[in-house]
Formats: C-alpha cells, structure tokens, sequence
C-alpha cells in the first residue's frame, strides 16, 4: 500500500479537496474553500496547511467566527447544499463563536463544516490558554457544546482517526435527509502530528445524491385519500426548491387544479403571478393562503417540516376533516402531523403522484373564480400596502414596494429576524425561483449581512440585497468587510426604525406598554430608557469601513439611491429611516406565545384568556 506522510491538518485538506458531488449527472466540486480566523489553537496546524498545502481550496479570512458561518450557511443554501465552505477558528471563544452559527445551519438542513481548534490531546501544557476547564469532566472542552447543534460530531485525538472522522462527515454533509452542521474538533497538537496516510484516501471521490422514489405503497394511499377531499391546499416548503421541483409544484397544481400557499423557506417556489399562487401561508401569511388553510379538507405539504409560523401553531387549519399527505426527503419530517408519508425526493415524489392521480381524473371542486377572488382581493391588498403613506414619514411597507418594483426581479433578496421576514413573506412578488432568501428556522438576527455577503458568492452574476433592521445590523455586520477585501460586492438595505420594534410590537399586543425594545436614552429623573430616540448614522459608518452609502427619507429617494447603488462596483449601504408600527399586522393567524397568567396589567390578563382561547381552538396534533 502506497502512502504520504501528512499532518493530520494536511491530509484534512487534501481530503476535502477531492470531494465531488453529482446530482442528476451533473457533477460539481463540493468544498469550494475554507473560511477562517487563526489563534493559538490552530494557526500552525490548519493555518499552515492552508498556507502550504490548500490545492484549489479558496481561503477566505473571516472577521467574525458567527459571521463567516452565516457566509457559509447561506453560500451552501443559494447553491441547493450542492457546494459548501468549511469554517476553522482557534480554541475556545473563538470556536464557541460558531455554536450559534451552527445551530441555525442545522435547524434550517444546510450543510457546513465546522474546524473548530481543541485542547491538546495529550494535554501538555494544561491548562493551556483559553481552555475551558469543567473540574468534574477533563475530557469536556469548549468543542462539546457543538454536539447538541451539529448532526454529527467528533474529535480526532489520533491523526490516523480523520480518515473514519472525515469520511462520516462527508456521509451527512452530502444527505439531503440528514444535512446539517457538521463538527470534526481538531486539537491543536494532533493539527501538526504527522501520519502515513494512504494514497487512496485522497483519491478523487465522488458522492452520488440519488433521487429517493417514492414508494408505490405511499403513492397509493395518497391517491386513496386525495380522491374522497374537495378542497386540498399545497403547501409549498424550501423542500421544493432544494430539490429543483419548481416546474413539477407548478404541473402538480395545475393538472388538478389545487392553490399554492408558501412558506418562508419555499418563497419563489412558484411566481406570485400565476393564477394558483395564493402567498404566503401562517403566522405571517396572506389573506388568500390563511382563508383557504382553514378551509381545507387536505393539505399537501412539500418539503415543509411544519413550524409554528407554517401552522399558526396549529391553528390554521380549522377544518374538522383536514387531513395530511407529507411529502419530504426526511422522515422526521414526512411523518408530522400525523400525515400520510411519501418519504422521498419531492420532485420524483411529485410527478409519480400525479400520473397516478391523473388516470383517476381527480380535480379539486373550488368554485370556479373562487381562487382569482381570493388572489385578486389580495394583490389590491399589497398594492394598498406598498403605496402607504404616513404623516410622519417613511412607512415600512411602502419602502419594500419602491424596493421590489425597482430592483430586478433575478435579484436576491436575504432576511431573517424583525419585522421585516412577516413583511416579506406577505408582501414580496418573487417571479423566479432563489431570489427569496430567508433564514426564519432559527430567525437569527445578524444573518442578513453576513448572508447576503454567503449568496452574493453563490450568486456572482445577481444583485444581492440584505434586507436588515438596525437591530439585527448592529448585532453583526463585520462580513460587510470581509466582501471588500474579496471584491465581493452586495447592497444593503437597512431598515432604521429605532430599535427591536417587532418585538415591541409582540409585547404591545400582549397587553404591555412596550418595554425595553426602543433605542432610546435613559431619561435622567425616571432613569428608564424612555427618553429620546438615539440618533446612529449608519450611512457614515458604513463610510467609515470602506462602503459606499446614500440615505433615503422617500420614495423618490430611495430609487434613486437603488440605482445609483446598482451601478456601484463595492458593497453599498442604503440608510432608510422608517417609522415604527408601520410594518403589517397579522391576516387571520394567531401565533402562541406565553402570557403571564398573572400580572399587576388588567390587558396582560386580558391577552391571557384570549390565549387560552385560541389554545382550545388549536388542533393538538
């Protein structure tokens, strides 16, 4: 057996390297590069090899641990989880930087690889610097926090181990049904430790992503069920487009007739204009989708795994005779709900069910116009929306309507927490599939920058738009430099409506008076924060990085500065002040959260049997 000498940290590399990826013969390098930020714990191990011995892997240099793994997540999800970056840090805070990072790539399918430093394995010098040390447990690091939010988990402590270690990580990176963060924790030592590795290792490999049919079994019950309901729901979840089924969704419902609702991961699933295209679905859903949800006798769920946002928490689907056929990749999450299961690819699972279906000559039963009523009651209402004035300035929605009708429709939008993800996904007109990226599994707020900086390098031909609230801007912006440093140009958009105003909203309609969410100055004879807003001009510091910038107060403004920053050839930030409250409100959904059953507030109490209400109402399934 031929073999090369190797540190376990060049041989990782080299590994990574040689990883391929072929989905419907299309074959596609997997690990485009390696995200990172160097400390003790790994600049002479996986530094070096990076230094030295990366072959086409691309370094990028990080400016936040959290950051670049938000890069990385939305990178892997605007490419359908077909390419990936690998993430490494240093020991200690720098690794437990990743974890929040981690949990949202794991809660929302995506691959990513994480290379987070360790203690030494052979625990000489001990304790060395930055090492977490739990007296009860020695073998316990700052790295075992990753099991809980990682889909699999190691550390290597021998550097012949990576070649089990590794091969496993590349097992669940490539499984559509098992995707998620991945964690090899590398300790420092064993990073520089060499071993005779076999040539084979690094040999070319590729992974096969074989569409999973659908059983006939689940075909046939489906079918048994779907012929005796009159008014059947799709609901289109991010499933569809992972799977490439955008022109299959659309066949399926046209053939029989049945509306498309969405969720937020399924957004641009179907164009907003198609006359079986009825919006967004729950807690922030459209008028169209959450009337005909509680209507319907059957709901078809693709590639949806269910949120409470997606079921109002389970509230939306008030019909006594509702029932489930779940179509998803994973089984976890075909079986929700207690539907029907068709585990399988949604694309496959999508066209067998519909040439079985079809030689039943099943239709659904609405009324005829009865969907376009409900579409066109709707889009009046949007154009209502994107077209709102307010007295004291910018509203929010009208904002996103000058934004959506003057950007171009290929562009890519990039959001996850406040106010703006339910605007969105209510108001915005998707035309083309990809162009909708939201992060709402996990809602993390600083997603936006640091993903729209992760798609703007999937999507190097489009214009990437981070829709971002102050808030979440000043949560984490610092990939804003790194996309200067790689010439990698998106624009900015952000909201500044003084503070975390959505979930000032949620408390005002839970019966508080709002508290604690505003950025405002402590006043000096109450010493509350209740005093003036705090003015932050965000266009000067976006300057101050290296950014261009432009403000605007209107809409007249505002495309101006969208054009203007389209013809930009570096990162740009648009400063948009908007006055608080003016985002949309709910369109009959309800969504549970928990209200003080006591409190010195007669409209907390209030707000407290009205939940109770609605907890009764809910489907507890």
């Amino acid at each position: 057996m031929r073999t090369i000498r190797l540190t376990m940290a060049q041989a990782l590399l080299r590994f990574l390297d040689q990883q391929y990826i072929s989905v419907d013969g299309q074959e596609t390098k997997f690990v485009r590069g390696v995200m990172g930020i160097f400390g003790h714990g790994n600049v002479t191990g996986i530094g070096e090899a990076l230094e030295y011995s990366a072959g086409d892997l691309t370094y990028i240099q990080g400016k936040n641990e959290q950051g670049m793994v938000h890069a990385a997540t939305a990178y892997a999800k605007q490419k359908n989880r077909q390419q990936i970056y690998a993430c490494t840090t240093s020991i200690g805070p720098g690794a437990l930087n990743m974890v929040t990072a981690a949990a949202t790539a794991t809660v929302n399918r995506i691959p990513v690889l994480l290379l987070p430093g360790d203690n030494f394995a052979s625990r000489q010098p001990d304790p060395v610097l930055q090492q977490l040390e739990i007296t009860s447990d020695y073998t316990i690091s700052a790295t075992d926090p990753f099991k809980s939010v990682s889909k699999y988990w190691d550390r290597i402590v021998r550097p012949e181990q990576l070649m089990i270690a590794a091969t496993q990580a590349m097992r669940v990176l490539t499984d559509p049904a098992e995707t998620g963060a991945v964690t090899l924790a590398l300790p420092q030592d064993v990073q520089a430790e060499a071993y005779d590795y076999p040539e084979a290792f690094f040999e070319k490999k590729i992974h096969y992503i074989d569409r999973r049919p659908a059983t006939k079994e689940a075909i046939d019950r489906a079918v048994a069920l779907l012929l005796g309901k009159k008014r059947p729901l799709l609901i289109a979840g991010g499933g569809v487009l992972y799977a490439e089924a955008t022109k299959e969704l659309a066949e399926f419902a046209e053939t029989f007739g049945i509306p498309v609702a969405e969720t937020q991961a399924g957004k641009s699933s179907m164009p907003w204009n198609h006359p079986l295209h009825v919006g967004a679905i729950g807690v922030t859903g459209a008028l169209a989708a959450n009337k005909l949800a509680k209507q319907a006798d059957l709901i078809i769920g693709v590639g949806t795994r269910y949120s409470d946002f997606t079921t109002a928490s389970k509230s939306a689907f008030a019909n006594d005779n509702v029932a489930f056929i779940n179509i998803n990749i994973s089984g976890f999450d075909s079986s929700k709900l207690g539907g029907i299961s068709i585990t399988a690819d949604a694309k496959e699972a999508l066209n067998v069910l519909r040439e079985t279906l079809t030689s039943s000559e099943y239709t659904s039963s609405y009324e005829t116009g009865y969907i376009a009523a409900l579409k066109d009651e709707w889009d009046r209402e949007v154009d209502r929306l994107y077209q709102a004035e307010c007295a004291e300035g910018f509203a929010q929605t009208n904002a996103l309507g000058v934004i959506n009708e003057t950007i171009d429709s290929s562009s890519v939008v990039v959001c996850a927490a406040g106010s703006l993800p339910g605007d969105l996904h209510r108001l915005w007109r998707s035309t083309e599939p990809k162009t909708y990226h939201m992060e709402y599994g996990f809602s993390c707020m600083g997603y936006e920058v640091s993903g729209a900086f992760g798609a703007a390098l999937a999507e190097p031909g489009r214009e990437v738009y981070a829709i971002v609230g102050d808030g979440s801007y000043l949560m984490l912006h610092s990939e804003l430099v790194t996309s200067l440093q790689e010439g990698q140009k998106f624009t900015i958009l952000l909201f500044d409506n003084h503070g975390f105003q959505c979930i000032h909203n949620l408390q005002r309609s839970q019966g508080s008076e709002g508290f604690g969410n505003e950025f405002r100055y402590r006043e000096a004879g109450t010493r509350k924060l209740t005093g003036s807003y705090m003015p932050i001009d965000f266009a000067a510091h976006a300057r101050s990085l290296g950014a261009k910038s432009y403000k605007a107060t209107n809409p007249e403004e505002l495309r101006a500065a969208l054009l203007q920053a389209k013809a930009e050839t570096v990162t740009t930030l648009i400063e948009i002040p908007v006055v608080p409250g003016t985002n949309t409100g709910g369109y009959e959904s309800w969504w549970q959260v928990g209200v003080p059953e006591v409190s010195e507030s007669a409209k907390v109490l209030a707000a407290h049997e009205e939940m109770k209400k609605n907890i009764q109402a809910a489907k507890p399934i």
